[in-house]
């Protein structure tokens, strides 16, 4: 019994070992612990994002001294015709990407995380793809959608009109979704794979007790659950898709015209073509302001900001 000054009862033999919860921040690392990540970080990221905001703002041949001019690549970039278009392929291409992966993801992750018969021998063929290089990637299936020697030579009922997938905009744009899809699709799986394994399973029990079926259940238990991977699987996404231009360069190389000349494709046009490096600078810069703002948006759309960690201590 509890004693009247309030005091808990005193330990009885033979009972069990009283369990004792660290205090908070108590055996963490250090302040200093962080000082190499950081130095690593503004060495590799901070300071060469720094000199790209620099050259942003000069006129560089990669030669000769870069020679400061102000905003005038930005006012540039501002009026540039080519920039806008480049824009809005961007965002079609990435907005397709997602439409695509993130569901094809989710519904494979959760299958093989399951235990069907052969999922294991499946599963390793299916992630086959994400062990190829994206440019040999990209090479093998433009010779696959060659329209004179590819499949649509001989598949003709799969392909629509002059079987020329890369010939029109349209049908570029669905190529490199398509394309982009088959390789990173399984990066996304193994993501939402080891999330869905991580799932209760008393949850199902207790759902399958109150007579909930597989899509019910999917639906309100392991959607929910996979709620911060969606987030995280989603953000390496947008990421990606603002960063990644060898699809593009080895697939249509901006065809056909410049009808799928996306921002990172510009940007290593205007520097390695053109050696116009301070204006290549400031397509760099807006990049990775698109990048960082869409990925913050994400995160305080989603409130994966207010998520805390599940595991104790953390």
């Amino acid at each position: 019994m509890t004693s009247l000054t309030g005091d808990r009862p005193s330990h009885r033999a033979g009972a069990g070992p009283e369990i004792r919860r660290a205090a908070p921040g108590k055996g963490r690392p250090g302040v200093g612990w962080a000082v190499p990540g950081l130095l690593f970080f503004g060495l590799f990221a901070l300071l060469p994002m720094a000199g790209v905001v620099y050259l942003s703002l000069t006129s560089w041949n990669g030669i000769t001294a870069p020679q400061f001019t102000g905003w005038h690549n930005w006012s540039r970039f501002l009026g540039d015709h080519q920039m806008v278009q480049s824009t809005l392929v961007t965002g079609v291409l990435l907005v397709g990407n997602i439409a695509v992966q993130a569901p094809i993801s989710i519904l494979l992750g959760v299958w093989s995380a399951g235990r069907q018969r052969n999922r294991a021998v499946l599963s390793a063929i299916f992630f086959l793809p994400l062990l190829l290089s994206t440019a040999a990637t990209a090479v093998m299936w433009r010779q696959l959608l060659d329209p004179n020697f590819g499949l649509p030579s001989k598949m003709s009922w799969l392909f629509l009109g002059d079987q020329n997938m890369l010939g029109t905009q349209a049908g570029a744009i669905v190529c490199l979704i398509a394309v982009t899809s088959w390789q990173f699709i399984p990066f996304h799986t193994l993501l939402y794979q080891g999330a869905a394994r991580n799932v209760p399973a008393t949850l199902y029990q207790a759902a399958e007790l109150d007579g909930a079926g597989r899509v019910r259940q999917f639906w309100s238990i392991t959607l929910p659950q996979l709620r911060n991977t969606v987030v995280t699987s989603t953000t390496f996404m947008v990421v990606g898709g603002l960063t990644a231009f060898d699809v593009v360069l080895l697939l249509t190389n901006g065809g056909p015209g410049t009808d799928t000349a996306i921002l990172p494709f510009q940007m290593y046009q205007t520097a390695f073509v053109t050696y116009d490096y301070g204006y290549a600078s400031a397509v760099a810069t807006f990049l990775l302001l698109l990048a960082t703002g869409a990925s913050l948006l994400l995160v305080r759309l989603t409130g994966y900001h207010k998520m805390n960690s599940t595991l104790e201590g953390l």
